[in-house]
């Protein structure tokens, strides 16, 4: 009983602090804690060499001294729209999940989540580049793998990756849309409810998700957005009849979603770890 006053107290703080991060922290910084345990001593060596030119970024506001806020940095830095802002696109691309999954159509420009993952594994794989462009290319990196596991920062229903759809939270009601549902409360409850997800993961489990390709990865997290983020919040299978602007995830769906919310998490984790093991090997 305690434990459960105690979740939904988190849960309404959650709700009256704002949304100011696109993936929830706790989320971004388990993926980079799952991802340093899992890199080779030669990587996590590298680095942290990186981390060392900190202050030629120049944003004192935005801490960069490792890799758990490597992987919030690139929302921190957002916040100074004269200088950042011209990244916000980089953190999702808007895929109908109601057509057939249509990749390149999502990114004509290079603005978007999956592409970026790309340039940024490049410049950081680019030993020519001076060590402040790669550690920043490395935070990029490591946030937007975060944010492209989220279902909802790749599908869509014309409705801004659910951010158009009002949804309670179980038996908490308030200032919550689909979209920050899935980044907070339900990305906390996922990584607390169940083994320890922050651990050295055997060659055989990273065997089980860290093959594919951007492109890949990005079809799973719009398959599960279709899947199941818009059905369990709309009652109904997705794109059966028009988009319902007000849902609600209960306790039950809720319970069905942690193993789904597990999966991309830890998959995210161990797929940024591939990223950087090729990057700076």
């Amino acid at each position: 009983m305690l434990a459960m006053l105690l979740r939904v107290v988190l849960i309404g703080l959650l709700l009256i602090a704002s949304p100011a991060f696109a993936y929830g922290e706790f989320a971004h910084r388990t993926t980079a804690a799952i991802a340093e345990q899992n890199i080779s001593p030669i990587t996590k060596q590298r680095m942290n060499q990186l981390f060392r030119s900190e202050g030629l970024l120049g944003t004192p506001k935005c801490s960069l001294k490792n890799i758990g806020d490597a992987s919030v940095w690139p929302d921190c830095i957002r916040r100074d729209r004269l200088r950042w802002g011209y990244t916000a696109a980089w953190h999702y691309q808007n895929i109908d999940i109601c057509k057939p999954f249509a990749f390149p159509r999502a990114c004509r420009s290079g603005n978007c989540v999956s592409a970026q993952i790309d340039r940024n594994a490049a410049l950081l794989k680019d030993k020519a580049l001076p060590i402040h462009v790669r550690l920043e290319a490395l935070a990029f990196l490591v946030h937007f793998v975060g944010d492209m596991h989220m279902p909802l920062h790749t599908g869509d229903r014309s409705d801004r990756g659910g951010n158009n759809v009002s949804a309670a939270y179980g038996i908490i009601e308030g200032r919550m849309n689909l979209h920050w549902l899935w980044d907070g409360p339900l990305a906390e409850r996922a990584i607390t409810d169940g083994p320890e997800m922050v651990r050295r993961y055997s060659d055989t489990e990273k065997a089980d998700v860290t093959t594919g390709s951007t492109e890949d990865w990005a079809r799973e997290a719009w398959q599960i957005s279709r899947d199941h983020s818009y059905p369990a919040a709309e009652d109904q299978p997705s794109c059966s009849a028009p988009l319902t602007i007000r849902g609600k995830v209960d306790n039950e769906e809720i319970k069905r979603l942690i193993p789904v919310q597990r999966l991309q998490i830890r998959r995210a984790g161990l797929r940024v770890a591939r990223l950087l093991d090729e990057s700076l090997q």
